[in-house]
């Protein structure tokens, strides 16, 4: 089985190639690594939406995968999974893309006369493989952003719109990457912060990639 594990940085993947092959060194975008019958890429894209829907794009271009895997750290705009949460991420949406309307916001689904849903409309389900230790996270609908929220008032807006769960901002790109190619795909990510007025020191990152971690080695060695 060959999988393409994607990633916005080294950063959010380096514990995860450590424990898959300790010698393992990134000398460029991907990392191509051995564990068991599996042939695992490690691809790292950069950050935001279109780097991420790029580089996925080539990347599933030039090699044939079984299935594809993004992985990384969030905001939460639920109170109910905090800093160092792994999350199912099986809805994600471009929630900038769409157009203003004096005070107001139309998202792209509603300027289409056709009514169509999809990729047209900037919302992506995932394709999600059949995997038990995947399927125990918690499900949650994503929005892909630009712009992190960090006030008040644009939260409340995009809470309002979309009822979104999380935020990242590369999850919508990898997975209409995936949806073009006919991959099944997953998005799993582990919270960082909440999403809230920016402050910087409430992040726990390097906590987050560490929860995130072992989910994703379990993911892997149970394909």
């Amino acid at each position: 089985m060959r999988i393409l594990v994607v990633a916005a940085t080294a950063m959010e993947v380096a514990p995860l190639l450590a424990g898959i092959d300790a010698a393992a060194s990134r000398q460029s975008r991907v990392t191509s690594v051995a564990r068991g019958s599996r042939d695992i890429d490690i691809l790292t894209t950069g950050v935001g939406m279109v780097a991420a829907s790029a580089w996925t794009s080539k990347a599933l271009g030039e090699r044939r995968y079984d299935v594809a895997l993004n992985v990384g750290v969030c905001g939460s705009f639920d109170p109910a999974f905090g800093p160092t949460s792994v999350l199912n991420v099986v809805v994600d949406r471009m929630s900038e893309l769409g157009a203003d309307d004096g005070d107001s916001f139309l998202p792209l689904d509603a300027l289409l006369d056709d009514g169509l849903a999809g990729p047209r409309a900037g919302c992506v389900q995932a394709r999600l493989f059949d995997n038990a230790a995947l399927g125990a996270l918690p499900s949650v609908n994503g929005i892909t952003v630009n712009t992190v929220h960090g006030s008040e008032r644009s939260i409340a807006d995009v809470v309002s719109r979309f009822s979104p769960q999380v935020e990242s901002m590369e999850g919508a790109g990898f997975m209409f990457a995936c949806a073009v190619h006919d991959l099944r795909f997953a998005q799993v990510r582990s919270v960082s912060n909440m999403v809230e007025r920016r402050n910087r020191s409430a992040w726990k990152v390097r906590e987050a990639i560490d929860a995130l971690t072992p989910v994703v080695m379990h993911i892997l060695d149970t394909m």
